[in-house]
């Protein structure tokens, strides 16, 4: 399968319909108040970048979003592909777009919080895959045993 992945704005229908769906998987997963999502609008500001992977249609089938916090460090958040299109490599050539645009804004290091619960192995398999690290708590998010945060470094 041929995918496309671009800058997109998040405000539009397909990718505020996955927004939906990765919101729909989690609640279950995580207790609420352990849920760090950010909303279509704030994927919007500045400070944001959302990718949009595409199917040869057009089709939206993947979202990843690299949030800068500093001039070094960014934060990997968003990251989803439909369920029919998992295993297809579709999260990696996300993900390496992310790290794509972080070294391109200068950024050395990349973080992301992800659950800590049965459902996100496929989650944990993609980021291990991509060569990040299990690390600490980081940025402000609570050390909740809810969550498992990853680092990579990035070399230019």
């Amino acid at each position: 399968m041929s995918v496309t992945i671009a800058q997109e704005t998040p405000l539009q229908d397909d990718v505020r319909q996955m927004v939906a769906e990765l919101n729909a998987y989690m609640t279950p997963l995580t207790p609420r108040e352990f849920q760090f999502q950010l909303t279509v609008e704030q994927m919007a500001t500045p400070g944001v970048t959302v990718f949009v992977a595409r199917d040869e249609a057009g089709r939206a089938v993947g979202m990843a979003s690299l949030k800068a916090h500093d001039a070094t460090m960014g934060e990997v958040k968003r990251m989803y592909t439909l369920p029919a299109f998992r295993g297809q490599r579709v999260g990696s050539r996300l993900l390496a777009r992310v790290e794509d645009e972080a070294r391109a804004l200068g950024l050395s290091r990349l973080v992301l919080e992800t659950g800590e619960a049965p459902g996100f192995e496929e989650a944990w398999r993609v980021y291990e895959r991509g060569g990040y690290a299990v690390c600490g708590a980081v940025l402000d998010y609570p050390d909740s045993g809810f969550s498992r945060f990853y680092e990579k470094k990035l070399t230019p």
